[in-house]
């Protein structure tokens, strides 16, 4: 059974670094099969990708974020990490990561993403920018 969790803190001052880590479990990230994915949903507001790393750790951004986030990946413990800096409140939102056996191109320039693009989710994590 594949299971993906969230985990970091639910609070971060604008400014600063929002760091989040994703274990997963059940499937490997070093498996050439798939992608792992970072996507976050501000509140009433739809999904928004921002960024992924496949089975050889080559990392894909939103365009409008490259300058600010980063993605890496842990074999050891199989797990993939998530930092976007320079955060302000316009980063408030529910982050996920979830599997993806495929990256289309309007997802990477345009961060366009479905519940039904990736077959596993974690269930997601509150994070809030705020002083």
């Amino acid at each position: 059974q594949v299971q993906l969790q969230e985990s970091g803190p639910g609070l971060v001052k604008p400014s600063q670094t929002l760091s989040l880590t994703c274990t997963i479990s059940g499937s490997s990230i070093t498996s050439n099969l798939y992608f792992w994915n970072w996507i976050r949903q501000p509140s009433g507001k739809g999904l928004e990708w921002i960024g992924a790393i496949d089975y050889v750790g080559t990392t894909y951004y939103l365009p409008c974020l490259k300058s600010r986030i980063s993605i890496s990946g842990d074999t050891s413990k199989n797990q993939i990490s998530l930092q976007l800096s320079s955060v302000t409140p316009e980063d408030t939102a529910v982050y996920y990561c979830a599997r993806s056996d495929k990256i289309t191109f309007a997802t990477m320039t345009e961060g366009t993403v479905d519940w039904g693009d990736c077959d596993y989710w974690g269930q997601g994590t509150q994070v809030t920018v705020s002083s």
